[in-house]
This record gives C-alpha cells, sequence and structure tokens, in this order.
C-alpha cells in the first residue's frame, strides 16, 4: 500500500512540476509578445543637434517625432526672454509640438509669432497663445539634453523646466 502511495506523489509533484514549468514558459512568452520591438523603440526617439541643424535665429525649423512636427526656434536678441526657453551658450531656443491646442492644426510661421488658420489662435515665439481660440499654450515635447543634442521621447530636466514655465 505504500508502494501505491508513493507513486501517487510521485505523479501528482511530477504534474505540478510540469504545470509549473509550462506556466512560467507561457508567461514568458506572454511578456515577449507585449514588449514592443527595438524597432519600435528606436522609432520613439529623435535627437536634434542645435549646432548643426542649420537653424537660421528667427525663423523655426520642423522636425519630427512619432509623426508630430516638433517647431525649433533659434530666438533672435530682440524676441522676449521668456522663462521657459531652453538656453544653451548664450542662445535660446524655443521647443514645441506643432500642434495648435485648440484643434490640432499645424500653425504656419508668420515673422512674429505662429499663426494658425483654421480658427486664428496666435501663437507669440515663447509658444504661448495670444489670440484666438486655443485654451493653452503649445505643448513642449518631453526631450532630455546633451550638450547641444536635444533627444526627443527621453524627458530629461530641461524639458520638465520648460512645461513647469508654461503651465
Amino acid at each position: 500500500m505504500s508502494n501505491k502511495t508513493n507513486r501517487r506523489d510521485f505523479l501528482g509533484m511530477s504534474f505540478a512540476a510540469v504545470a509549473a514549468v509550462g506556466g512560467a514558459a507561457s508567461l514568458v512568452g506572454m511578456k515577449q509578445a507585449w514588449d514592443p520591438l527595438p524597432s519600435v523603440l528606436a522609432a520613439g526617439f529623435t535627437t536634434i543637434d542645435l549646432a548643426n541643424s542649420e537653424l537660421v535665429p528667427g525663423t523655426p525649423k520642423i522636425f519630427t517625432w512619432r509623426g508630430k512636427p516638433i517647431f525649433v526656434l533659434e530666438k533672435t536678441t530682440e524676441m522676449e526672454k521668456f522663462d521657459g526657453d531652453l538656453v544653451i551658450a548664450d542662445k535660446r531656443y524655443t521647443v514645441t509640438i506643432g500642434l495648435c491646442t485648440h484643434l490640432g492644426c499645424i500653425p504656419a510661421w508668420k515673422k512674429t509669432g505662429w499663426k494658425c488658420a483654421c480658427h486664428g489662435g496666435e501663437f507669440n515665439p515663447n509658444g504661448q497663445q495670444t489670440f484666438g481660440p486655443p485654451p493653452k499654450p503649445l505643448n513642449v515635447p518631453p526631450f532630455s539634453l546633451n550638450g547641444t543634442v536635444l533627444t526627443l521621447g527621453e524627458e530629461g530636466t530641461e524639458s520638465k523646466a520648460m512645461m513647469t514655465a508654461r503651465a
């Protein structure tokens, strides 16, 4: 009778071990399926070297990050200083997501600021709304700064400071 009990216990423990290994393998497979592919992760970051990106002071340049336009404006000395400016080596920059905060249109630069043709919204060179229906300033994308290189998609202290200044 003890042989049957031992055999029964052995079969039960063997089944439990096989089930545990199968369950662990299933969890590993599910995690790999849920994790984004390396190509997707790489597409989430865009780097912009402000020193080598041929920026013309007073004229914004448009970059693309995750399918959104990013406005980078090197400010001229005549443009108003703003606590939310990105300052690098005595140069001041505005970095914003180029979508109107009213309905998501892409504003156009008109010498002194951005103007949204859809409903007449206007933003100054700081990205703050100055006229029309936009309820808030242009949004700041998350970015980190390493020297003169912005990495969009990676939140750093500089982007947090810019977001705080606009709130």
